[in-house]
């Protein structure tokens, strides 16, 4: 892949200081410090060295023929092991955050602040959960002057939890709650600029300026009084707010979210204030962990060394909420990277605090273990765009009896261990499969599992759990099973899992010609180990590397592995193997797959999941295979939600109408709703939503289709009828399955 690398020295074109250009068709992207400067009457981006003693800045596309250059410079102290990301500390209150410091977790109360009695009991409740740091929304003077209250009253039943301040569209609101609050968290996206009316604006260098200008203006005075009396800031990005100013220059991007935070953060420095940290919030994924690596690679070459605070925002609840937010924020996690967290549900307060402690020490054990693999070159994974590595789906060969096309699926891939007691009752079986059943017989649906693992097969003489077997073999289920089992009761067209040592001894050659072969790899072998994929015809790899081992860490085997395909032109697909042991929790299952699984989805790396645990029903490891795929970005098999977690600007019951609607609208997969209690951080928030439920005042709701309202101030009690019908209008309903 190309890279370039510009001399500190070379002069750029015309601005305010020296600058670095970098061109492609005339094209420059930033990788530093942006500026927006006319030449020949096109507008282009340049970028400067902020290193003083660093020479050269090297740039290379973000995937091949990419447009967007991006730096060389790490986005992580390691891609092949766990190390912690090096940070100053930052003092919220009592309470330390950064690197030298535990990983902090936090909340935010759901009451309404001006209801001090009510707030002051939730963050008593929150404090003896055991989070570090709650968060109270401070949306006007009146909750300005209760947040006095609220911190004289916690502090007489001695509670010195820190609070934080949560502000948008109120600067004199903020200054005011600076006098008693320990953090305060402004948005860049609307704390001086006007709420995005996502249009798209022409801005003259001279424009550009006078806006930075006035955010200075507007923002100093913080600053000033935060530094006065020793606070702390968040400069929190949120995906959805982001200012028709900036989304006219970088979009509605990870990189527009990363300059949003730097133009006031360079503002902090100025002024020679540090004691804050960032966020980059997204409620996908995707983007969430693309504008935090963003983010980290560009504090890197500007020698920045500030803390981070993670979440995925409007994650939702349940298993839904927890998986998104493991996905995110586990992702960065093994990277090193995070100093505090928040999992926003929409549930209550506390219930945040258990998934959050979970992650949190996911993150510490891999850390403390520096959980890796030996040192290798990665050359093909995309950091900062997302790119998927699709693996070459099975196809028909000359000689196949069955079709073997729909043993995977092209969007991402559910495989399923079975056990003989499964095939003593087949159609309980198909059921659990999630096939559809016509006079008793299978067929596949939208969210059948696509192939099934078995590891013992029948007897011979066994014929009804072999009959079983052949009517999903029929329609094109994958049915694997070991060598040893194949050689000895051969079940006809099943494919055979054979291990690298295995295949390197050559005794699947005992199998008939033409048997499909899946390979488990564990991905830390020797490239010798390895060579022999080389020579195979394999159609499917299983990354399997068991899940006691303290050292060796899963995702960065699994990288290693992928480079080594990338590497030699081998696209097998390659399905994410994890064994839990018994009496793993649920939400220890959810948060380590959501971890392990999904820090390499969302890099595009892998075709699918095998999920095992022995004492887990199989419901819940489909359901939550399938919702992995989802909040990867993948395979879309049921309604998506984007559902605040609620605050104390809610203008409902959002739990209770969230349940309301997700009961009567869960069978539209394709369909994405978000189902937000206000609409503080604008429409944006809603990016990834198709419609919008939103609570436009008391007691009325406003519903959107995409980023546009269409409907303003419908009662309650009928706008949940109202969103169905807007659905329909837009030829998006169907009508829920019936039972059989």
């Amino acid at each position: 892949m190309a890279a370039g690398a510009v001399p500190a020295s070379f002069t750029g074109l015309k601005s305010n200081e020296n600058v670095l250009g970098f061109t492609k068709s005339m094209n420059f992207v930033r990788v530093s410090d942006l500026q927006r400067v006319k030449f020949r009457r096109t507008k282009v981006s340049v970028i400067r060295n902020a290193i003083p003693d660093q020479e050269t800045i090297e740039l290379q596309p973000a995937s091949e023929g990419s447009p967007l250059l991006v730096p060389r410079q790490k986005y992580c102290e390691s891609i092949y092991k766990t190390v912690r990301r090096q940070t100053c500390s930052v003092m919220v209150g009592n309470v330390a955050l950064g690197s030298k410091h535990p990983i902090r977790i936090q909340t935010m109360t759901t009451t309404d602040t001006k209801d001090v009695a009510a707030t002051v009991e939730q963050v008593m409740k929150i404090a003896d959960a055991g989070a570090d740091i709650v968060r109270i929304t401070v949306q006007g003077k009146k909750e300005a002057d209760a947040c006095f209250e609220i911190k004289n009253t916690l502090v007489q039943k001695n509670y010195n939890i820190p609070l934080v301040a949560d502000i948008h569209f109120a600067p004199s609101v903020a200054l005011r709650v600076a006098e008693c609050f320990d953090k305060i968290r402004v948005n860049p996206g609307n704390f001086a600029d006007r709420r995005a009316q996502f249009e798209q604006l022409e801005y003259t260098e001279d424009d550009y300026q006078k806006e930075l200008e006035h955010i200075e203006e507007v923002f100093t005075p913080l600053v000033e009084k935060c530094k006065k009396y020793g606070r702390a800031m968040r400069i929190g990005t949120n995906h959805g707010s982001l200012s028709d100013r900036i989304m006219s220059y970088y979009g509605d991007s990870p990189r527009g979210m990363v300059e949003s935070a730097f133009e006031f953060a360079r503002i902090c420095r100025k002024l020679d204030f540090h004691n804050f940290v960032f966020s980059m919030k997204a409620s996908n994924p995707v983007v969430m962990v693309q504008a935090y690596r963003l983010l980290v690679a560009e504090m890197y070459v500007q020698g920045w060394d500030y803390p981070l605070h993670l979440g995925v925002t409007e994650a939702g609840e349940g298993e839904d909420g927890r998986m998104k937010s493991a996905i995110g924020i586990g992702t960065l996690l093994q990277d090193g990277l995070g100093d505090t967290i928040r999992v926003s549900l929409t549930e209550a307060p506390v219930e945040e605090i258990d998934p959050c402690r979970r992650l949190a020490n996911l993150g510490k054990r891999a850390a403390a273990l520096q959980q890796g693999v030996a040192p290798f070159e990665e050359k093909h994974r995309r950091y900062f765009d997302f790119q998927r590595r699709s693996g070459e789906l099975p196809a028909q060969k000359e000689g196949d009896e069955v079709d073997y096309r729909g043993v995977l699926h092209r969007d991402g891939s559910v495989l399923m261990s079975v056990s003989l007691n499964h095939l003593k009752t087949p159609e309980l079986l198909y059921r659990s499969l999630a096939a559809k059943l016509i006079v008793g017989m299978p067929f596949k649906d939208l969210a059948t599992v696509d192939s099934i693992l078995l590891r013992e097969l029948p007897p011979l003489d066994d014929i009804d759990s072999r009959l079983a077997l052949k009517r999903l073999v029929d329609i094109s289920m994958g049915v694997i099973a070991p060598l040893s089992e194949q050689l000895t009761k051969p079940l006809p067209n099943a494919m055979v899992l054979v291990t690298l040592k295995e295949l390197s001894g050559g005794a699947h050659k005992l199998l008939p010609e033409g048997t499909r072969l899946v390979v488990s790899v564990r991905g830390d072998e020797s490239q010798d180990e390895l060579e022999i994929l080389k020579s195979s015809d394999v159609t499917m790899v299983l990354h399997n590397l068991p899940y006691t081992e303290e050292k060796i860490g899963r995702v960065q085997a699994a990288r290693r592995l992928f480079e080594y395909l990338s590497e030699n032109l081998l696209n097998f697909p390659v399905i994410h193997h994890i064994q839990f042991p018994s009496n793993t929790h649920r939400d220890d299952l959810v948060i380590g797959a959501g971890t392990n699984a999904g820090a390499l989805l969302v890099d595009g790396l892998g075709d699918g999941l095998l999920l095992e645990a022995p004492d887990k029903d199989f419901d819940f490891l489909r359901n939550t295979s399938f919702n992995l795929l989802q909040g990867c970005r993948m395979r879309n098999t049921k309604t998506e939600y984007v559902s605040c977690p609620s605050c104390g600007r809610t203008l409902f019951d959002l739990q209770e109408i969230s349940a309301q609607i997700r009961e009567k609208t869960s069978h539209l997969p394709g369909v994405s709703i978000a189902i937000m209690g206000c609409i503080v951080n604008g429409p944006g928030e809603m990016a990834d939503a198709d419609f919008g439920y939103v609570g436009g005042a008391p007691g009325k709701i406003d519903l959107y289709v995409g980023k546009t309202v269409v409907r303003r101030a419908i009662e309650m009690e009928h706008a949940t009828d109202a969103l169905i019908q807007l659905i329909k209008d837009n030829g998006r309903w169907v009508d829920p399955p019936t039972e059989e």
